[in-house]
């Protein structure tokens, strides 16, 4: 028994221990100017911030959670999320999205990666400049065509997209008995104390 009790510290240490190293426990200081780079950035800074406080602390009986029959459970919701998060970082990366890029990952994983990506992509524009702006577009590429769209796409596509779902991973987790932290401030960014 005390061997289970020092193992379940140990892996409970290390869990908190790699979260503190997670992107977005609070939005990054604002931006010394405005561009359109520094704008987008700070859009997926918010739902960076939003994805991180909403994912944090879901326990497996949130994750499976579905409000109903025909809905995604919670975890179907994250890895929705996730597969967007590479949408959005490829955009900024010139990088094409290509059928069945994604690999399954693990829930902690999965979260981790998805932070990553929004940092990433969000660190790509805040430092762009209008030119490369121009360039990061939406590509997608199969074996018979390549289609791309502009920046824009992103924006009212995966970005929004993102927050609208991280908006029900909220109200999931608040169905299933464990709400979001109270204290993860949306409008300054910050985890009031």
């Amino acid at each position: 028994m005390k061997l289970l009790v020092f193992l379940f510290t140990l892996v409970t240490g290390v869990v908190c221990a790699q979260d503190k190293n997670l992107p977005y426990a609070e939005i990054p200081p604002d931006p010394k100017s405005f561009s359109a780079g520094t704008v987008a950035a700070r859009m997926i800074d918010g739902l960076g911030f939003r994805y991180h406080w909403a994912t944090e602390g879901l326990r497996s009986q949130d994750l499976a959670f579905k409000p109903s029959a025909e809905a995604r459970t919670a975890e179907e919701t994250v890895t929705h999320i996730y597969e967007m998060s590479i949408l959005i970082l490829h955009a900024t990366t010139k990088t094409a999205n290509v059928p069945g890029q994604n690999k399954k990952l693990p829930f902690a994983e999965m979260r981790s990666v998805t932070l990553r990506n929004f940092w990433t992509a969000a660190e790509n524009l805040r430092t762009c400049t209008e030119q490369q702006m121009k360039e990061y577009n939406f590509i997608f590429m199969s074996n018979t065509q390549t289609i791309t769209y502009p920046f824009w796409n992103m924006i009212n596509g995966p970005i929004e997209d993102c927050v609208w779902h991280v908006g029900q991973l909220v109200s999931f987790r608040r169905s299933s008995g464990n709400p979001f932290n109270s204290k993860a401030e949306v409008f300054t960014g910050r985890l009031e104390k």
